[in-house]
């Protein structure tokens, strides 16, 4: 039996919901952010060019779990319409925060999600791990939502260079907590990035159902949780409990 020191979570899904967000919207509030910044490429030959990009780097990004930064696709999607662009662009930069503006005013906090929060920063460190192309996204709603001040440590998968569920993520978030993975709980909500993920670093794992994965998503995916929720309502209630279990 190791004594809890830490509890790592997940941001998107687990603590915070996207409402009234499209994947489809956003791609044209991409298009029209570029040209707004002087890219002004027809909208059917970027739209295209973006989406071959898109397929390519997702390949990369859940086959070898290494992240890939936004701004590489889209410069690539750009260069292949006929423009002279680097992912360094200044303009690049001012095109992405517009685009992902809507996602981040998007964002809103679960039930429970900033009690559960106050509680474990009192009795814990506090790790973050995010899986995102674009970190100013999480830093920028953390802030925006008021919770930063409740992390230790923020780590997101653009700036570590690995996406969840590989275990460098999390050892990586570990360090610099100074923590060992078997004194550390891990929630999240997707089966495989958090729950499958947490188990090969070496973490305890709670599994809290989301929009996005439900019970029946987890019991599919074969992955065991240490400790299964319905919510943060009832994690919150019960987050001694399952510690004592756990750990």
């Amino acid at each position: 039996m190791f004594p809890v020191k830490a509890v790592l979570l997940d941001y998107i899904g687990t603590l915070v919901a996207p409402r009234n967000y499209t994947f489809e919207a956003s791609v044209l509030k991409l298009y029209n952010a570029l040209y707004t910044v002087g890219f002004e490429a027809a909208q059917p030959d970027f739209l295209s060019a973006y989406s071959k990009a898109h397929e390519k780097y997702r390949l990369v990004r859940y086959g070898e779990l290494r992240e890939v930064t936004n701004a590489v696709w889209v410069s690539e999607a750009l260069c292949s319409v006929g423009y002279d662009v680097s992912r360094d662009d200044r303009r690049m930069q001012e095109a992405l925060d517009l685009f992902f503006q809507d996602f981040v005013d998007s964002l809103v906090l679960r039930p429970y999600a900033e009690e559960l929060l106050k509680h474990i920063s009192e009795n814990f460190k506090v790790g973050l791990i995010s899986n995102f192309t674009y970190a100013p996204v999480v830093h920028t709603s953390l802030r925006q939502l008021g919770i930063r001040p409740y992390f230790d440590v923020v780590v997101v998968s653009e700036e570590n260079g690995w996406r969840k569920p590989h275990k460098k993520i999390f050892h990586d978030t570990l360090a610099k907590l100074g923590v060992k993975a078997e004194a550390a709980l891990y929630i999240g909500d997707s089966p495989i990035e958090d729950i499958k993920g947490a188990a090969e670093a070496g973490l305890k794992s709670v599994f809290v159902s989301s929009q996005f994965y439900s019970f029946q998503d987890l019991e599919k995916s074969g992955q065991k949780a240490d400790v299964v929720v319905a919510d943060l309502e009832e994690l919150y209630r019960r987050l001694s409990e399952f510690a004592r279990v756990v750990l």
